[in-house]
């Protein structure tokens, strides 16, 4: 088994992606990146994070992208034209102009078929034997396998409060706590530090806790 990095919410801020990725030293064929959900919104250019991701996919071995509350919002909107207040509220609208949307309104918008693909089919999380990735937390006392896709992406307080004994050490984004420095407990390390208001974005290598930011 190689290392595992975790990068935190990106929210289109695709120079920071573009800087992180020249930052790390990942073995394409032995270590194992996981993106933690939030590719979209609130950033310039939700597209180009997302055509980014797609290329690194083709590059490296072992990538494991997870759903966010902001991937949901998007499929919600653009899919099922739903949910418009929600999505608006959350800076949906830099997303759809990062994919040119304009006066003429969603059905002129092109969303291209792999993107699509790609937020159709994000994982919920992924589980490791020491640590369970996920967007924004466990609801304490329930199994991993009986977790609510709705508590995996939305959960706060009742996840970052708890002391509960996970199993393993969660590793979770969508709750920025520190816009600097990634909070790492006994039970769980949050990793989104902000980087789309101003803080850093951030991975972490595992298992050796070793932390990189642009």
């Amino acid at each position: 088994m190689g290392r595992i990095f975790a990068i935190g919410d990106i929210h289109g801020c695709i120079s920071h992606l573009n800087k992180m990725m020249m930052q790390l030293d990942i073995d394409s064929r032995n270590d194992t990146l996981v993106f933690m959900g939030d590719y979209v919104d609130r950033g310039t250019d939700s597209k180009g994070v997302i055509d980014t991701i797609i290329e690194i996919r083709k590059s490296l071995k072992n990538v494991f992208c997870l759903i966010g509350n902001h991937e949901q919002m998007f499929l919600n909107y653009y899919r099922e034209q739903k949910d418009e207040e929600l999505f608006m509220q959350n800076g949906g609208l830099k997303t759809l102009v990062s994919y040119g949307f304009n006066q003429s309104g969603i059905k002129h918008l092109h969303v291209p078929d792999n993107h699509m693909e790609f937020c159709t089919n994000l994982q919920p999380y992924y589980e490791t034997d020491s640590y369970i990735f996920v967007h924004a937390g466990l609801r304490p006392g329930v199994p991993l396998v009986e977790q609510s896709v709705d508590d995996l992406i939305w959960i706060r307080e009742e996840f970052i409060n708890s002391s509960c004994d996970f199993g393993k050490v969660v590793v979770f984004g969508h709750t920025i706590l520190s816009f600097t420095t990634p909070i790492i407990n006994d039970n769980k390390i949050g990793i989104d530090t902000g980087a789309v208001f101003g803080g850093k974005l951030t991975c972490i290598e595992l298992p050796e806790m070793k932390i990189h930011q642009v």
